[in-house]
């Protein structure tokens, strides 16, 4: 019986912030089938309409940013007024992408579109949630319809691979990925870098085993569960965009990208890695992640 019990609490300790998480997904979905079907709404998800109960939605997720993160968002000037594909960092567990677009609806009432890999519209019970909140499957033609009609676009060319594989390295795992610059070749925007700092130490995956690595690149699902959930200081930072180029191809984009990541000019993505050396504890550091709630300076 104390074994069980100790097992438990080990269990609940590892993972109730993700689960805690969940449910709060669940429950801001509960909110918007409860105005919906107290207004009879029928309009569009990303009409104006939907605006006054994402406004409620929005305000909880800063709260609890504020409180649980300490959350600082800084480099809003560097988005464009209007459409743009904004690139970011993906981490075990998204978190800090959620603090992003609901600060920048608050800030800005601005509408991001996020591209979200297929899996996450095979989950039951968050289909309103996922058009309120402008999560799209990220086809080229979707994407490009988007930016058409002045949204922001967002995207991690890592995706799940990268939240479930990278590391406190901080590693960027796009492979062969460029399809955003060609999106955004396309249709003439520009491209804004986004990261934020300790994500790996808030929420983390378990060490890299090959059986899972190969039951993921064989089923595309993420069936390894992130754990940890600590109150680390979350700082995003937008850097400054990637302007429209005609003369440049996706690949040379791509690397433009990389130069551009995470705000500052480097020309590789080994020049990206040193970058994130200069603003993350490189591997990361849950301890000093947690200190840094406290250092004013950097604000």
């Amino acid at each position: 019986l104390i074994i069980a019990s100790l097992t438990i609490s080990a269990i609940l300790v590892f993972f109730i912030v993700p689960l805690t998480i969940v449910f709060f997904i669940y429950l801001s979905n509960v909110l918007l089938l409860i105005y919906q079907r107290n207004n009879e709404v029928k309009a569009d998800p990303l009409s104006d309409v939907w605006d006054s109960v994402r406004k409620t939605i929005a305000s909880f997720w800063d709260t609890y940013a504020r409180i649980w993160h300490g959350y600082e968002l800084h480099g809003v000037e560097n988005l464009p007024e209007g459409p743009g594909i904004l690139v970011y960092y993906h981490g075990a567990i998204p978190i800090d992408y959620l603090y992003f677009l609901s600060r920048l609806f608050l800030w800005k009432k601005r509408i991001c579109l996020s591209v979200a890999d297929h899996f996450v519209f095979r989950l039951p019970g968050l289909k309103l949630l996922l058009g309120v909140t402008g999560v799209i499957p990220g086809t080229r033609q979707e994407c490009l319809v988007a930016l058409k009609n002045g949204y922001l676009v967002s995207i991690s060319p890592g995706g799940v691979r990268e939240a479930l594989f990278s590391d406190q390295s901080y590693q960027l795992m796009w492979g062969n990925r460029k399809g955003f610059a060609q999106v955004a070749l396309e249709a003439k925007v520009p491209i804004i870098p986004m990261y934020t700092q300790n994500v790996r130490e808030g929420y983390r995956m378990f060490k890299e085993r090959r059986f899972f690595r190969q039951l993921y690149e064989s089923t595309r699902l993420p069936f390894t569960p992130p754990y940890g959930g600590l109150p680390v200081k979350f700082r995003t930072y937008i850097g400054k965009p990637i302007p429209y180029d005609p003369n440049i191809t996706a690949e040379e984009l791509v690397e433009k990208v990389c130069k551009g990541k995470f705000l500052f000019s480097f020309q590789t993505k080994t020049a990206v890695q040193a970058l994130i050396s200069k603003h993350q504890t490189i591997p990361g550091n849950i301890w000093k992640a947690l200190l840094e709630r406290f250092d004013k300076r950097r604000k």
